[in-house]
């Protein structure tokens, strides 16, 4: 079905259009606390219920009975692999390999190192990684590591939008990398026609998924995007620092290497040879040991993420995401409140930000009032709209309280304004 934003003006409308949703059976599929609308799945997603039963199946008795034959017998050796495959169809990648493995920051560190190495032996007179300077601050960080260990003239260079991208893009620049969907403004850049730009330019590309995979429409493949990473604990709703997962296009794969030169990257590990010999394919970027029971209930979410239609997932967040700045736009015109994501559907993911002086604190009276977003610095209140368990109604809810916390100024209460470790 077609979902038309404008013609949710009254709460009654939006509950219809939940009834008339065809992705409104996957909410019941997560374990969704009652009086609580949850708009953080841009942060963590909620709990697939199938998730917990996984979890005791594989503690009680591939572990507690089976033991250490479980890794052949429940084939958990092969779970990296096999869940790589299948994000790999999440995002378009059926033109090269996937596995799950390690933090996206780890993942971030081998792909722009296998990027950098490709272009060393190829162009060795570049020497620059440009990145955002909005990008998410892990990326940065291991790039700024990766440089200091390198110590041989690189060095990273910032750009702030589209036109600094174009402009920066010289005969000295390595490697490209790029946050799809922003993580604060939740603006999305267009990954075919930049990823075009890098490549006349001489440079590689390394795409972040964190805030795209499971939320917006990726094709790596038909983009012809050198390598990608991304966490599953968002959109995908694989759990609280559940496996990410990087990705290499498939003309890259026999070349490429990464430098964490771990035993489950082994062509044969339990030869336990004294030399390092890569795996075929995208095992080659795996490391050490895996988190078995973190990958088996991450699993969960990845098969609920793959039976959901990408297209009517894509509508149902526009027009969540749509609604939600409309009524915000009407209802709170008074208050200091300055939006931040793109208008443009083109150009927006699944999440929605608000400026506000005192963003801290409304958010923290928001949360205490049932309706659960997420503070980033700064003065940003970002709200999540994960199509497969947030509704139309909810959003109606969501911003009738976001109101009352305003007007009443319910978030100049005191134990609003402390902050705990995780904001």
């Amino acid at each position: 079905m077609t979902f038309d934003p404008t013609a949710l003006n009254t709460r009654e409308a939006c509950v219809a259009a939940d009834r008339a949703d065809p992705l409104s059976g996957f909410r019941d599929e997560f374990a969704l606390p009652e009086g609580v609308i949850y708009l953080d799945g841009n942060s963590l997603g909620a709990l697939p219920r199938a998730a917990g039963e996984r979890a005791r199946e594989v503690l009680a008795r591939e572990w507690g009975e089976d033991l250490i034959a479980s890794w052949n017998t429940h084939h958990w050796f092969e779970l990296p692999v096999r869940i790589g495959e299948k994000i790999g169809r999440l995002i378009g990648g059926h033109g090269g390999g996937c596995v799950a493995t390690d933090t996206t920051s780890i993942n971030v560190f081998k792909a722009l190192a296998a990027a950098l190495r490709l272009q060393r032996e190829d162009r060795p007179e570049r020497r620059v990684i440009v990145s955002e300077r909005e990008n998410f601050p892990t990326d940065l960080y291991m790039a700024e590591g990766l440089i200091e260990i390198l110590d041989d003239g690189y060095e990273l260079r910032l750009i702030d939008d589209e036109a600094g991208l174009e402009a920066s893009l010289s005969d000295e620049v390595a490697v490209v990398m790029l946050t799809h969907v922003n993580y604060r403004s939740g603006r999305m850049w267009e990954m075919d026609r930049v990823t075009r730009l890098v490549h006349e330019a001489g440079a590689l590309i390394v795409w972040d998924l964190c805030h795209s995979a499971g939320a917006v429409p990726v094709d790596l493949t038909a983009a012809s995007a050198d390598f990608a990473v991304g966490c599953t604990y968002k959109y995908l709703n694989g759990g609280p620092g559940s496996p990410a997962f990087i990705w290499a296009a498939n003309r890259h794969l026999p070349r490429v290497e990464q430098p964490l030169s771990g035993w489950w990257g082994h062509r044969a590990p339990f030869d336990m040879a004294v030399g390092y010999a890569a795996a075929e394919g995208a095992a080659k970027f795996l490391c050490g040991t895996q988190p078995i029971l973190s990958l088996a209930t991450m699993e969960v979410g990845i098969d609920i993420a793959l039976r959901a239609d990408p297209e009517a997932l894509r509508e149902k967040s526009l027009a969540l995401t749509s609604l939600f700045i409309a009524l915000v736009e009407e209802r709170l015109a008074a208050h200091p409140l300055t939006l931040i994501t793109p208008r443009d559907s083109e150009h927006r993911g699944s999440h929605v930000s608000f400026r506000h002086p005192e963003g801290f604190a409304v958010m923290k009276a928001l949360i205490a009032e049932g309706v659960i977003g997420d503070y980033r610095e700064p003065e940003v209140l970002r709200f999540g709209f994960t199509p497969l368990y947030v509704g139309f109604a909810d959003v109606w809810d969501a911003v009738e309280a976001f109101r009352r916390v305003l007007d009443e100024e319910l978030w100049r209460a005191p134990e609003f304004a402390v902050r705990g470790a995780v904001t």
